[in-house]
């Protein structure tokens, strides 16, 4: 009994990764939105029925999609992250971000997914949350080690942030642990700088405008380092 269901379920593993690899195919074809059951069940040679048994429907298969991308983005960022020195927090954060950009280029389609338009009708369920969270928790963590080590240069006259964000700053606070108010929308404006540069490529925005990609996103990402306040510790 214990062999038989073993086997069993080898087979629906493999099957189950058979399904999303051609899925992942069609993202690069007909878009998200284009994403068929059907389409994939022909591919396979499978009668429509049968796939229902591993994605019950779309969206079922849609969370899978989404669930992997995440988690293969968040451990390219922690791998490209976790060589770098603990105290050199401004070379943390340009490894996390060459990661997260490599990622991105290397697969277009699938970061498109991500952090693309919308699935119509689409509702994304919590249990893709954790997934998400992965490559965001890496840049909170550099925050926040630089913030307790006293390592932040002084980054001068900035705006205060609205009083009614105060309860947004607490929501993020898990990410940035023990880092004030001020110093966490400097790390989101940051933030916001590095997925705005790789959007920009991916989605062909800097197609004949700016062909020298890697010095220039290094320099951007440079430049969303003094928001913050990070410096180098060479």
């Amino acid at each position: 009994m214990t062999a038989s269901r073993t086997a069993r379920e080898r087979v629906r593993a493999e099957l189950t990764r058979e399904i999303t690899d051609i899925a992942r195919r069609q993202l690069a074809t007909e878009g998200a939105g284009g994403l068929s059951l059907r389409a994939v069940a022909r591919e396979m040679g499978m009668v429509s029925s049968a796939i229902y048994r591993y994605f019950p429907s779309r969206d079922d298969l849609l969370t899978r999609l989404i669930i992997d991308g995440y988690n293969a983005l968040g451990e390219a960022v922690e791998q490209a992250e976790a060589p770098v020195p603990r105290g050199d927090h401004l070379g943390r954060w340009l490894a996390a971000c060459h990661g997260l950009r490599d990622w991105a280029v290397a697969h277009p389609h699938e970061y498109a997914l991500l952090y693309g338009s919308p699935v119509p009708g689409y509702q994304a369920p919590m249990e893709t949350v954790a997934a998400r969270a992965r490559d965001v928790t890496v840049l909170g963590a550099i925050v926040s080690d630089a913030h307790a080590a006293g390592a932040l240069r002084p980054v001068g006259d900035t705006p205060p942030p609205p009083a009614e964000a105060a309860a947004d700053a607490g929501n993020l606070r898990g990410l940035m642990p023990g880092v004030p108010d001020e110093l966490v929308w400097r790390a989101i404006t940051a933030w916001a700088t590095l997925y705005g540069w790789v959007n920009l490529e991916v989605f062909g925005q800097l197609n004949s405008t700016v062909e020298a990609r890697q010095p220039v996103f290094e320099h951007a990402m440079r430049v969303a380092a003094t928001t913050v306040g990070l410096v180098s510790t060479a």
